[in-house]
């Protein structure tokens, strides 16, 4: 470090490094490159994450009250359900695994039962461990295997010993708090359909401490074919892992990526709980401490991707993520359905070039159709230019002389268009990844899929729109998170760079088939500028369909470059007046919240970071 760097930051940033997954030698090169001041804002950024999880933590701690009160509650319950908690021990550190059994131990919730199997540890100690713990508490089961039958087979020899109605995952070295099976079964009393339920979770260092919580979305089952999110902690009814196979040999290191791949081909009554019920911890050779450490655990999961594709009988191939251990699902396009692509313009022709020029030269999707909506346009370079593009057999020009009104002359140019599938694209957008129409096509014409957004970047390769979430921001109706992030920023827990399930998406650049627009009413035409979009997506939503966010149609946009920003009084007025019918409209769905979007995140933000 250099001769600017504070004892006390020294000291800080050597033991911020477990935590950080950031090696000290690399916190040194960092230091030695960094100036007084750089080093100053970096210690302070550093410090912001780690307290500010801290703050939440103490904020959200039990209390003697809560104790008392969830006693009472539990006395209450109609429903006292088994849970039977599944763990495979192999060779687990005595001092990781008594913390695991422990924590189990500790459940405020006492109707469980823990199905311990040890799949033939070497280790004497472990044996005699588990031994010690059923001889103590009957509701502890052990057995013990003759050889190695590895995780998915050991998962499997447990699930063989639970009796309980439901079944919960615990590894060998993790933790739950003291309130998880608790909670799970509060919510199977509130919906005792429930068949699968998964909650958030964080991480442990080896000296106790937490880091990383991972708040997640509710069920999004696009997120699911993507990457593993329900994560550690899930809840299953047991007869239907009994009635899909419980666990197979073959997926070791994603055998519950595989079992909830299978079980949720079966039911959609799956649950999240907001609230961190599992404790992940960071050992050596743990994915929780170093995501590499078990590659074959990738290739697992990859093919148990690619199996469930091959029993849903959808044609597809199954690709490597942008991220290590998120996946693509890249559907084939079965019949290539027509595409018109809606872009309304008033004047600003060169913008406009931009747009159709990148469509023409750099698409690869091979039929669709450019209908250019001339709005008012006064400048005769622009009649002259759209002149010249009518000449194009793919493009037609719908003159529009009605009052500028976002909705209104996109509805008028669907019922214009010809096609089975409509692309609604702003005019200050560019085609920047060739196969855009494609990756939007390919989820288009899935049953439950009702509209598609894009990836939307600045000039300056910053994010604009990686989906939106209601109540985001000043006006809590609706927002772009990860607004203005680096373009390569994967957001959190790699959400911009998965295909996933959002509320509402952005229609400068959004995709929906024609009968569906046509079977919502298309845009809300009272909404003139503002929100139309995402009054649209919770018209769909409203009717059952998914909106689908995917990053590998990509899209510059050169936000507000034709028609302006909001910088007028009368344009101002204008905005408030949509904000507000929004917020009238859409009252019941915006108070429950967003649900791609977890409570304990902050909405003054769009950075994901932590409600305070």
């Amino acid at each position: 470090m250099n001769k600017h760097t504070p004892a006390k930051l020294k000291a800080y940033i050597y033991n911020l490094a477990t935590w950080s997954k950031i090696t000290k030698f690399l916190f040194q090169r960092a230091l030695d490159v960094l100036t007084t001041q750089g080093i100053s804002a970096f210690y302070q950024k550093l410090k912001y994450r780690l307290w500010r999880y801290e703050r939440w933590i103490s904020q959200n701690k039990f209390c003697t009250a809560d104790y008392n009160l969830i006693n009472k509650q539990i006395v209450l319950f109609r429903y006292q359900y088994k849970i039977s908690i599944i763990m495979p021990v192999y060779n687990t550190p005595l001092r990781w695994l008594r913390k695991a059994i422990d924590s189990v131990q500790r459940q405020l919730y006492q109707n469980w039962e823990l199905c311990i199997v040890d799949d033939a540890s070497s280790e004497k100690s472990v044996k005699r461990t588990l031994v010690s713990y059923s001889q103590k508490d009957s509701r502890i089961k052990v057995m013990s295997l003759n050889q190695n039958m590895g995780i998915s087979g050991a998962s499997d020899e447990a699930l063989s010993m639970a009796k309980g109605e439901f079944i919960a995952l615990l590894d060998h070295d993790d933790e739950l708090s003291i309130d998880a099976l608790y909670e799970v079964v509060k919510l199977l009393n509130e919906h005792p359909t429930a068949d699968m339920i998964y909650s958030d979770e964080d991480k442990l260092g080896l000296n106790g401490k937490r880091c990383e919580p991972f708040f997640k979305p509710d069920w999004s089952p696009d997120m699911l074919l993507s990457c593993m999110y329900t994560g550690h902690f899930s809840v299953y009814r047991k007869k239907i892992v009994d009635r899909v196979g419980g666990f197979r040999t073959g997926f070791d290191g994603s055998q519950d990526y595989d079992l909830a791949l299978r079980v949720t081909e079966k039911t959609d009554h799956i649950y999240h709980i907001p609230t961190i019920l599992y404790h992940w911890r960071k050992i050596p050779g743990s994915v929780a401490l170093k995501e590499n450490s078990k590659t074959y655990a990738y290739s697992a999961a990859q093919k148990a991707l690619t199996q469930a594709m091959q029993r849903r009988k959808i044609p597809c191939e199954v690709k490597e993520g942008k991220w290590l251990g998120s996946y693509r699902i890249q559907y084939e396009i079965v019949s290539h359905p027509k595409i018109s692509i809606l872009i309304p313009t008033k004047d600003q022709i060169g913008l406009l070039r931009k747009c159709i020029n990148s469509i023409l030269n750099l698409n690869t999707y091979p039929n669709y159709e450019i209908i250019i909506i001339n709005n008012n346009s006064v400048k005769q370079e622009t009649a002259k230019s759209l002149k010249a593009m009518a000449g194009n057999p793919l493009i037609s020009i719908l003159n529009d002389t009605n009052e500028f009104n976002f909705a209104a002359i996109n509805n008028r140019a669907a019922r214009f268009a010809d096609g089975d599938v409509l692309l609604f694209l702003n005019n200050d957008c560019e085609l920047k990844e060739k196969n855009s129409l494609g990756a939007m096509a390919e989820h288009i014409q899935k049953k439950k899929i009702g509209a598609v957004g894009a990836k939307l970047i600045y000039g300056n390769h910053t994010i604009q729109h990686c989906g939106i979430i209601l109540r985001l921001g000043a006006h809590r109706a609706a927002g772009h998170h990860s607004y203005k992030f680096p373009e390569d920023n994967h957001g959190y827990f790699g959400r911009n760079s998965i295909i996933h399930n959002v509320s509402a998406v952005t229609a400068a650049a959004m995709m929906t088939e024609t009968s569906l627009f046509n079977e919502v009413g298309g845009f809300n035409e009272k909404l003139k500028q503002a929100y139309n979009d995402v009054d649209f997506c919770l018209k769909l939503r409203a009717k059952g369909y998914l909106i689908v966010y995917t990053p590998y149609a990509v899209f510059y946009h050169h936000e507000s470059a034709s028609r302006g920003y909001e910088d007028t009084p009368a344009k101002a007025a204008r905005f408030e007046k949509e904000v507000l019918y929004l917020k009238s409209e859409w009252k019941d769905v915006l108070a429950k919240g967003d649900p791609y979007y977890n409570p304990n995140l902050t909405l003054d933000r769009e950075d994901f970071s932590l409600q305070l």
